[in-house]
């Protein structure tokens, strides 16, 4: 295989972050030919390995908000770290953190960590693709983001934050997305914060 041509088709469909299907795909080479490519440019230092069977150009590596959709999915960006990017919270948060349908995670890729927390099926609603980085990404609304940090502190899994600034958002759809969780004690903190 040919890292030259590897290089260019990957740029060509501008896929930053690839599995070993991706490559073989890609490059329309066996599963062994594949591993081999792959071992082989991880120990030169033109790729890094994301997590197992996830892969990145060590010259491009993705951001933060791409690795966190492709690291664990279905997931959405959410919480204390989409209330950051919001400016519902005034403090820069280090943890990325997601909501996914899956068992709880954390990961820690290229010295980030990055956190999912579990929520219903029923409750993974409320994000929104938004272009980062020439990539659709999937982050909660302002709003939704919001309530599933509340939902967490109605559970006493996560400590209230009393710096929020919550005056921009839409207090309709709040209550409209705390009344989905279908849990009172959820009601009751979204009635003191707003």
């Amino acid at each position: 295989m040919n890292w030259i041509e590897f290089e260019k088709k990957l740029n060509k469909k501008e896929q930053r972050i690839f599995t070993p299907l991706d490559v073989m795909r890609l490059m329309d080479k066996s599963e062994i030919a594949v591993r081999f490519f792959l071992h082989r440019y991880k120990k030169r230092g033109a790729l890094v390995c994301l997590k197992k069977g996830l892969y990145a150009l060590e010259a491009k590596i993705p951001g933060e908000f791409e690795i966190a959709n492709r690291v664990y999915a279905p997931s959405y960006i959410s919480f204390e770290y989409a209330m950051s990017f919001y400016k519902i919270i005034p403090q820069t948060v280090y943890t990325v953190s997601s909501a996914t349908t899956k068992p709880t995670r954390e990961y820690t890729v290229l010295d980030v960590v990055y956190r999912y927390s579990k929520i219903k099926k029923e409750l993974f609603f409320g994000y929104r693709p938004l272009s980062r980085d020439n990539t659709l990404i999937l982050i909660a609304t302002p709003e939704k983001a919001l309530v599933d940090y509340l939902y967490f502190v109605s559970l006493k899994k996560k400590e209230i934050n009393e710096r929020m600034n919550i005056g921009t958002l839409n207090k309709k759809k709040i209550f409209s997305y705390a009344d989905k969780f279908e849990r009172e004690a959820l009601i009751k903190i979204v009635k003191k914060v707003l």
